[in-house]
């Protein structure tokens, strides 16, 4: 199939646990896949905050407002949770939007129970919050003003210059050392994140946004997320320069994971946009990941190792360092927290 502009993904693999499958229809006189338009499922879910014990996520507990993206990242490692909900990891992914619109609600609930203990909550570590639909749905602002009222410690993730727009919650969570907001970038290239990240904010406005929220006092981080060996590794540099310079107090270097058909939908859009570097890309990845495209044995899938590996992780060092980044990071607390109001209490 043919790339679908506006979409990362070029087609809808099939789902590994069913055995039916939909296919989009073809357009006769272009040979794309017919380019789907997003539609908004209701979750269901009477359960906000996600737990994890695994030993390769930093974090405990999460809060995901919607399942699927809208930004169509072609790389996106959460692709295949889609196919818990009966749908492909491919263009249902990022068509097919699950929205909790009651997510405000269930987390004021949860943070009032009197077991429930303040720690760092992170939004979204799935799907980002700040996906194109956010400016109308506002469900993600609706959490944030739950925490803001609570001086809950919060830690968020994304690709979009939207989350400027809660500077003012965010600010206030800020004063409390309860906030911290990660902004990830993959390429300074515009050419490479137009059909790569399609409906991501561009990396200029990443950058504003990494700006903007720094001069505001909301410590922000930034992710080279995901490092992609072979074509976007030339510019870890210009990034952390770019980074530093906009505000960013640190910065990390995440490597690509490819887990289940993720791995065909990248190397089907190497091949469509980057046919030249396919070899070179596929190679190093695997040269990373003990010659396989992704790893997926538990507190070991994340990992990287040989020299490529190592190369990276002093770059990293060297230049963090003299760029004045990765020094003297606080934690963030939670001493300030103070349980909300529910709504029955607001009755009175």
């Amino acid at each position: 199939m043919e790339p679908i502009k506006g979409r990362g993904s070029a087609h809808n693999p099939k789902n590994r646990f069913l055995d039916t499958h939909l296919e989009y229809d073809v357009d006769e006189e272009t040979g794309e896949l017919e380019r789907p338009d997003t539609q908004l499922l209701t979750d269901h879910t009477s359960e906000i905050i996600s737990t994890n014990k695994s030993p390769d996520i930093s974090f405990n507990v999460s809060l995901n407002p919607y399942r699927g993206c809208e930004h169509g990242c072609v790389y996106c490692y959460a692709r295949p949770t889609h196919e818990y909900l009966g749908m492909s990891p491919g263009l249902d992914f990022e068509s097919k939007i699950v929205v909790k619109y009651n997510a405000a609600k269930l987390l004021r609930e949860k943070l009032a129970k009197k077991n429930w203990k303040p720690q760092t909550l992170v939004m979204s570590g799935v799907t980002d919050p700040y996906q194109p639909i956010e400016k109308k749905l506002r469900i993600t602002r609706g959490c944030i003003e739950v925490l803001a009222e609570c001086n809950h410690p919060l830690v968020i993730i994304t690709k979009n210059y939207q989350v400027t727009r809660d500077i003012d919650l965010l600010s206030k969570l800020a004063e409390k050392n309860a906030v911290k907001v990660v902004v990830s970038i993959t390429s300074l290239d515009k050419t490479i994140t137009d059909t790569m990240e399609p409906r991501t904010s561009r990396p200029n406005r990443r950058l504003k946004a990494v700006r903007e929220l720094s001069e505001a006092g909301i410590p922000v981080h930034v992710n080279i997320a995901p490092l992609i060996p072979g074509l976007t590794d030339d510019e870890l540099v210009p990034i952390m320069e770019a980074s530093a310079e906009a505000g960013a107090e640190s910065v990390a270097i995440v490597p690509l994971r490819l887990p289940f058909a993720v791995k065909d939908l990248f190397v089907k859009w190497l091949e469509d946009h980057y046919p030249d570097r396919k070899k070179k890309v596929v190679n190093r990845i695997k040269d990373m990941k003990d010659g396989k495209l992704n790893r997926y044995e538990f507190g070991e899938r994340f990992q990287v190792e040989g020299p490529y590996a190592e190369q990276i992780k002093q770059l990293l060092q060297i230049h963090t360092k003299r760029l004045g980044l990765n020094h003297d990071i606080s934690p963030l607390e939670a001493k300030h927290f103070r349980r909300p109001q529910t709504d029955q209490l607001r009755l009175f």
